[in-house]
């Protein structure tokens, strides 16, 4: 029973502690006292900002006077009676903030002292109009034509109060404006907008921030369209007939700020480009080892700033000079000792032949020779032996030493009864070089009278 009393005692003390703390406000049923001073504010009693209402009152003397009632109305809210707004619960205070304040708003106050069980007469009320938002710069100015870059300057705002611009961009596709940046420093005067698109408009506003976090209204609106690509290349060429080589050729660039060309290869039409030159001209010779290699190929006009033209959407063929026509064969055969080849080939561009001689005895034994510069479609081969087996390849040449792939390989064996012309011949080889050599002992046996 005395724990429950001892709760219940505390709990009164603690609601008597809170209500203590609390500002009085007017009573419901309102006691006037005619002889409690009323407010009176000093001859420069108000000071208006776009955010703020201050007041200055002169001091109270009446000891009877606990505090001061403050009743506050917003213009064209509500059109009753003003009401209690703030209680000031020392009658030594004479100055009063309102920091609940719009900007270019109008408000009326007014003023009573209270004492323990009484209020004074409403004081005189004051209607007084905030600040109108501030302004923002005053002027404002576009950069045009820069490469996806947008740049904007603007006279430094002339409060001292500003603290930072708040930059707004808008597109023409845009429902509304978009913050995407702050510059802070009041006497800061450009920003530079990075990353746009290309031959593209955008739209910019500028607002100042103040050191109370007031936002100004926007300021003028000045627009920007980004610099364009240059103009694509046209009339792109690549050679399809040169020997180990590709020339590629494209109208030159007729831009003012032109600074090279671009030239990309692949080897599929829609595969992977890589870059393989910067150029000033109008013309590349590309190397190439392959005969008949197929590369594609794009070029693109840059200008100063990095910016490049439209590229991807022409591809251009080139071709190396193809290898030619195989020779077909017609025959290989035995003709008095000798071995006969005949070919034929429709190529027209082919200038030579080359046949290629392989003779194998053994499984180990091979031999082979080549014979160049053969101007007709027939060979014969005088140099074989007998039980040999002799292979033949033929190949076409053009004028520009460029082989064609072999023709099909043909065999010819030679019979035990054949003469060997191989023996033969460096038999009589062996004997040409010992006459020479003897000739040669001659010619140098000094002072030999040959007379």
């Amino acid at each position: 029973m005395k724990l429950w009393t001892l709760i219940a005692s505390s709990a009164v003390f603690l609601l008597i502690l809170s209500g203590c703390g609390l500002s009085p406000k007017p009573s419901a049923e309102i006691k006037i006292d005619a002889t409690l001073p009323v407010i009176e504010l000093t001859p420069r009693g108000t000071f208006v900002d776009m955010n703020a209402i201050a007041f200055e009152w002169k001091s109270i003397q009446d000891e009877r006077v606990k505090g001061i009632y403050i009743y506050k109305q917003v213009e064209g809210e509500n059109s009753g009676e003003r009401e209690h707004y703030k209680t000031i619960d020392n009658r030594f205070t004479t100055h009063y903030l309102d920091e609940n304040i719009k900007p270019d708003s109008a408000y009326t106050y007014s003023f009573k002292t209270f004492s323990k069980d009484a209020e004074s007469r409403m004081s005189k009320s004051k209607t007084l109009n905030s600040l109108p938002i501030l302004q923002s710069v005053s002027w404002i100015q576009s950069i045009q034509n820069m490469p996806r870059t947008a740049k904007i300057i603007w006279r430094p705002h002339t409060n001292q109060k500003v603290k930072s611009y708040i930059i707004e961009r808008r597109t023409l596709e845009d429902d509304k404006w978009n913050a995407i940046a702050t510059v802070d420093g009041r006497l800061n005067a450009e920003y530079i907008d990075k990353k746009l698109k290309d031959d593209f408009v955008y739209k910019y506003r500028v607002r100042v921030v103040t050191y109370d976090n007031i936002t100004s209204s926007p300021s003028e609106i000045v627009q920007v369209v980004t610099k364009a690509l240059p103009i694509s290349i046209e009339n792109i060429t690549a050679s399809t007939n040169l020997p180990k080589k590709i020339e590629i050729n494209w109208d030159k660039s007729i831009e003012e700020d032109f600074a090279r060309y671009y030239l990309y290869k692949s080897e599929e039409s829609d595969g992977s480009y890589d870059l393989i030159a910067k150029l000033y001209n109008n013309t590349f010779i590309d190397a190439v080892e392959e005969d008949g290699k197929e590369y594609f190929y794009r070029v693109s006009a840059v200008e100063k700033n990095g910016l490049e033209s439209i590229y991807d959407k022409l591809s251009i063929q080139g071709l190396t000079l193809v290898k030619p026509l195989t020779p077909s064969l017609l025959e290989a055969k035995l003709v008095n000792n000798s071995i006969q080849i005949k070919w034929k080939s429709k190529d027209l561009r082919v200038k030579s032949f080359i046949v290629v001689k392989k003779a194998k005895s053994g499984w180990f034994d091979a031999k082979e020779e080549e014979f160049v510069d053969i101007s007709g479609s027939k060979f014969i081969d005088s140099e074989i032996a007998p039980n040999i087996t002799y292979y033949y390849k033929v190949f076409s040449v053009d004028k520009f030493e460029i082989k064609s792939e072999p023709s099909i390989e043909i065999t010819v064996r030679t019979p035990n009864t054949i003469k060997d012309n191989v023996k033969k011949k460096e038999s009589t080889k062996k004997e040409d070089n010992l006459q020479k050599k003897e000739v040669e002992e001659v010619l140098i046996v000094p002072n030999k009278d040959f007379s």
